[in-house]
């Protein structure tokens, strides 16, 4: 582990309600981590995304289940993973056409992994069937 890396933790029930105190974890991270207000808000809001979808599709509102966030962080980049113990979910399988239609047709879901990939500098999804799903996202840090 590089002596300059610095790692948090949150576990929280699968519940809307706690998609705020999920928000306040990451922005303490994000300012401890040095990233500037324009990347808080795009890895805020990512991982906001990524915690309602987990939240709604993969757990469909059970609040006996889990939400884990992980947050890892050294001089260069941040990382944060969101796993969970639901359904699992294959991102490639939004198409754009897909979303071109959602968007045109106003309608919501969907569009949450677009967000997160054009926000987040790397995103990789990992699935384990029975097991559990991460969702790997990174950040850079810019040197201010």
């Amino acid at each position: 582990m590089d002596p300059l890396e610095r790692k948090f933790t949150l576990h929280v029930p699968s519940s809307t309600k706690n998609l705020m105190m999920i928000r306040e974890f990451v922005s303490n991270i994000c300012a401890q981590a040095g990233l500037n207000e324009a990347d808080t808000g795009k890895v805020e809001l990512s991982v906001d995304e990524a915690c309602a979808n987990v939240i709604e599709h993969a757990y469909s509102h059970d609040t006996s289940k889990e939400v884990i966030i992980r947050a890892t962080f050294d001089n260069k980049d941040l990382r944060i993973d969101v796993e969970d113990t639901g359904l699992g979910f294959d991102p490639s399988s939004i198409q754009q056409a897909e979303v071109e239609r959602l968007v045109a047709e106003r309608k919501s879901g969907g569009l949450g992994m677009r967000l997160i990939t054009s926000f987040m500098d790397e995103v990789r999804y990992e699935f384990e069937p029975g097991q559990k799903n991460v969702l790997h996202m990174m950040k850079r840090i810019s040197k201010k």
